[in-house]
């Protein structure tokens, strides 16, 4: 159903005449991108409706990157694959007017809102893509299921919508981290880009779920953003005293080790200082970051209404197992929690260890 049509302009010059449709059946998507499609600049945006700012960044980035000639699809389905018992499916919100103005004016070409029956006809598929081990760490332990249900619906809009580019939000970092497993590893051909998460005023990482929340437990909510904000300051701290001690004359050529040149720079600071100088030199700083973020959510316990924290991890983003607390490189400062009936999720990338040069304690 053709709902109005976008037309772009550069410089004067009119560009190409894109679509604005909604889309319910297969058939209707492939007519559409039959008629409208370029090749090497088709994208997808896989939602499950109630848009919001961070769904509208997805989209706006996607129109980016496939230029005004390309053809953007958003797909709104609620997938029931993804639900356990006791969860919200029948809670989710479903607003799709709103969701279409939301992903027009973003920059969407069409919007795919297909029924259950059209996605899964015949019933719930006996066939379905399982998650592997990933799949049962974290989101995966706590929802069992979930993550099969996802990668079986993203796969098969992926071969129905057919695009060259797909987008995922990096709040869902699991998410991403297990499609981009799958893309590799069942050799879809389609690049996934991940789009950093995208926050409210406050902090909160933007949600569909946060419409649920009270002005009292949004209070309380607000711990999960603060614990990896404490978390990344702690570490940038850390980072910022192992740089000084890098830097002190001659250390580098004395050979010190990092341990060495810390302990030269408490010695010359007041107590405390040398205090942080030393916690600074434990590790790559893992175990401060978890603690930093602990304490922040460990106040939020005892709020009214109170956070009950469902895991704080700090993992590789390549398999979301808890880095060790040596680990130099990336990791994911990951938290789920709840606060009254609702169930958060957030992250942080983090580098540990990064900003130490590499020459530090070679001879020169």
């Amino acid at each position: 159903m053709s709902l109005f049509a976008r037309e772009s302009a550069d410089g004067g010059r009119s560009v190409r005449h894109q679509p604005a449709e909604l889309l319910r059946t297969a058939e209707e998507l492939r007519a559409a991108a039959a008629r409208f499609g370029t090749p090497g600049a088709n994208a997808v945006v896989m939602t499950m409706g109630a848009l919001h700012e961070g769904h509208a960044t997805l989209i706006r980035t996607a129109r980016e990157r496939v230029g005004d000639q390309g053809f953007v699809v958003v797909t709104v389905f609620v997938n029931p694959l993804q639900f356990g018992a006791g969860e919200d499916l029948d809670r989710y919100p479903r607003t799709l007017e709103a969701d279409l103005e939301v992903a027009f004016e973003a920059g969407a070409s069409a919007v795919f809102a297909p029924s259950v029956d059209e996605v899964y006809p015949g019933g719930e598929p006996q066939v379905r893509i399982t998650a592997g081990p990933m799949g049962g760490l974290l989101e995966g332990a706590s929802r069992p299921g979930h993550f099969d249900g996802m990668l079986t619906v993203v796969a098969k809009l992926l071969h129905l919508t057919a695009p060259d580019l797909a987008f995922f939000g990096q709040k869902d970092a699991q998410q991403l981290a297990l499609i981009r497993r799958m893309a590799r590893d069942l050799n879809f051909p389609v690049e996934i880009v991940g789009v950093p998460t995208v926050r409210e005023g406050d902090g909160l990482a933007l949600s569909s779920r946060n419409r649920y929340l009270s002005a009292a437990e949004r209070r309380t909510a607000l711990a999960l953003s603060g614990a990896l904000f404490a978390a990344r300051d702690r570490l940038a701290a850390q980072e910022a005293l192992r740089a000084r001690a890098e830097a002190l004359p001659g250390a580098q050529n004395r050979g010190e080790g990092r341990a060495e040149g810390l302990s030269r720079l408490g010695e010359a600071r007041a107590a405390a200082d040398a205090h942080a100088v030393a916690q600074a030199a434990e590790g790559c700083g893992a175990e401060a970051v978890r603690a930093a973020a602990r304490a922040v959510l460990d106040d939020a316990a005892k709020a009214d209404p109170p956070l009950v924290l469902d895991y704080l991890a700090l993992v590789d983003p390549a398999d979301f197992t808890e880095v060790s607390d040596d680990h130099d490189g990336e990791a994911i400062l990951a938290v789920a929690a709840r606060v009254g009936a609702t169930r958060l999720i957030d992250n942080l990338p983090l580098l540990l260890g990064a900003t130490l040069s590499t020459t530090f304690g070679a001879t020169q």
